[in-house]
């Protein structure tokens, strides 16, 4: 018989939340990977469990090469028990690639669930939550962070990112920049631990108060793109949504039907606003007029 592979979630902060099963897993498997064997050693530790199996690392360095090893162990029958420093294992976390490995080879796999920032982040800003997507961490050089904001500026659902602090306010700026600066977010730090904050505020009140310094582990929950009614969107608006899709890679014309849907207007509407922004000293969305009728 193969063995089984076991997600487990651990606690984001508060050791207090870790799920009863997590330590009767702890001590049971055949083997524990962990993300960081030392804050394993300090969980064990504060949970009184005592492993009795093998504790492997298992990070982004070792994971392409450890996964074979794991599967090999799995198949011969044993337990391995997943966990990372925080959260659900392969949400942003290693553990994507085991689990496609042993889905591969049939092996049984099942969680222990745990806390998710993402869903407790969700729940904390006071935005929809009856549709939303995660993103996770966005590229750190700022021209591929623009292009992956660029990509979701029409979603309509509230999106979830992680973030580093030192890179919170370029994030937000860019955020502003790409949403617009009145979109609703919140930036959830250091959830369930002794300082945690929630604040809450447009994208660029949020971004000048993260100018000033931000520590901690940041979820930011940005409000989805709105549903505007016919003739809502005045022209400038029209203009700058066509001219983030241009910047994503579609060709002007795809971009002028897009809108017109999203806007509920006709299209001529939007071209129309293409043109006389072209038009006006600066070139609004540059290029040529395309004719989308």
């Amino acid at each position: 018989m193969t063995g089984t592979l076991v997600l487990a979630g651990t606690p984001i902060g508060d050791i207090a939340d870790a799920p009863p099963r997590l330590a009767e897993e702890l001590a049971g498997a055949d083997i524990v990977a962990a993300e960081d064997t030392r804050r394993l050693r300090r969980l064990t530790q504060a949970l009184g469990v005592l492993p009795k199996g093998r504790v492997v690392s298992y990070f982004e360095g070792n994971e392409s090469a450890r996964t074979p090893e794991l599967v090999e162990e799995l198949l011969g029958g044993a337990r391995v028990l997943l966990v990372t420093d925080a959260g659900m294992p392969s949400v942003s976390d290693p553990g994507y690639r085991l689990v496609a490995a042993a889905v591969e080879k049939d092996i049984r796999v099942t969680a222990v669930p745990g806390p998710s920032a993402v869903l407790t982040a969700l729940a904390l800003s006071g935005l929809p939550v009856d549709r939303f997507c995660f993103e996770g961490f966005l590229p750190r050089k700022a021209g591929e962070r623009l292009s992956r904001l660029r990509e979701v500026a029409g979603e309509r659902r509230t999106l979830v990112y992680f973030e580093a602090p030192h890179r919170l306010d370029d994030t937000l700026a860019a955020m502003a920049e790409v949403f617009g600066t009145d979109r609703r977010a919140a930036v959830c730090r250091e959830l369930t631990k002794t300082y945690e904050e929630v604040r809450r505020g447009p994208l660029d009140e949020l971004a000048r108060w993260a100018a000033e310094g931000v520590r901690g582990e940041i979820t930011v929950v940005v409000e989805g793109a709105p549903e505007a009614g016919p003739g809502e969107l005045d022209a400038e608006e029209l203009v700058r949504r066509v001219r983030v899709r241009e910047e994503a890679g579609e060709r002007r014309k795809e971009a002028i039907a897009a809108v017109a849907v999203e806007a509920g207007v006709p299209k001529r509407v939007v071209f129309d606003a293409v043109v006389a922004a072209k038009r006006a000293p600066g070139g609004g969305a540059g290029g040529g007029a395309e004719n989308p009728l």
